[in-house]
């Protein structure tokens, strides 16, 4: 691999990493995008781009979400009843939707994707967070919340945090146990994804050298790298820096992400 790309990836890394100790959030929102550009410039066939960004950034993701989750369960904050009764439905929700995502053509998509983070970004620009309005639901209940949060999770290539952390306020859990359990939740989503993308892709043909299936290995190694050591950062510096003003900043630079993505996979 030439010295340029070595060095994207481990910029990409330091940038995930650091924006995720800062504002809780990162992960597919940035690595999606700029992967697919670098694959792009790296001369990757344009019909697995995406693919192969969706996937590298799940496997991405493991270290970060293997961390959180160690970090939250320290504080105790991490509602392992609910943990175990989603599990199984997300397993199935992102196994199922890595699946999909093998089936349907790259611009599809990257258009799904760019259409969930411009809702994500609405979400922050405008502060929405649901009203808590009712009590967690039976394990049915939480079975299908858990099967819809690992199929998008796993379509846009986010450890589902945002989607747990607001399904958990909704049911009136307290905002430090939906963030620890959100965490916790996180990890199987994570591996789930990574997994199900290599097998997905594992007849892909022209991938790069050193991927399995949808899953670019250097790049996962680079990334996840500085993202250990950049995310402790991010998270010192959030008590110290205006993190409301920073989240809108954040919010715009998803959208411009995401149309620079859609402009590489339509017009190259």
């Amino acid at each position: 691999m030439a010295i340029e790309w070595i060095l994207a990836y481990l910029l990409l890394g330091a940038v995930v990493g650091f924006m995720a100790g800062l504002l809780g959030i990162g992960g597919g929102g940035i690595m999606v995008p700029i992967l697919t550009t670098i694959f792009s410039a790296q001369g990757i066939p344009q019909e697995h781009l995406v693919h192969l960004a969706l996937g590298t950034s799940m496997a991405s993701i493991v270290i970060t979400a293997f961390s959180s989750l160690r970090a939250h369960n320290r504080h105790q904050a991490v509602l392992w009843p609910v943990v175990w009764k989603m599990t199984p439905a997300i397993l199935v929700g992102t196994l199922s939707a890595t699946w999909l995502a093998a089936l349907l053509p790259t611009k599809s998509l990257g258009i799904f994707f760019s259409c969930f983070m411009a809702y994500v970004a609405l979400q922050m620009i405008l502060n929405i967070k649901p009203k808590p309005s009712r009590q967690l639901p039976g394990t049915t209940g939480i079975s299908i919340a858990g099967l819809s949060i690992g199929g998008i999770s796993a379509l846009v290539a986010i450890g589902g945090g945002s989607l747990t952390v607001s399904f958990l306020t909704w049911c009136n859990v307290r905002i430090q146990h939906a963030i620890g359990t959100s965490a916790a939740v996180g990890m199987p989503i994570a591996l789930a994804g990574s997994i199900g993308y290599m097998i997905n892709g594992w007849n892909a043909s022209n991938t790069p050298d050193y991927s399995v299936g949808y899953v670019y290995f250097p790049a996962v190694i680079l990334i996840s790298t500085l993202s250990y050591f950049t995310a402790p950062i991010g998270a010192r510096l959030a008590h110290k820096m205006p993190v409301a003003t920073l989240k809108k900043v954040f919010a715009c630079l998803l959208i411009l992400l995401s149309l620079k993505m859609l402009q590489t996979i339509f017009f190259g």
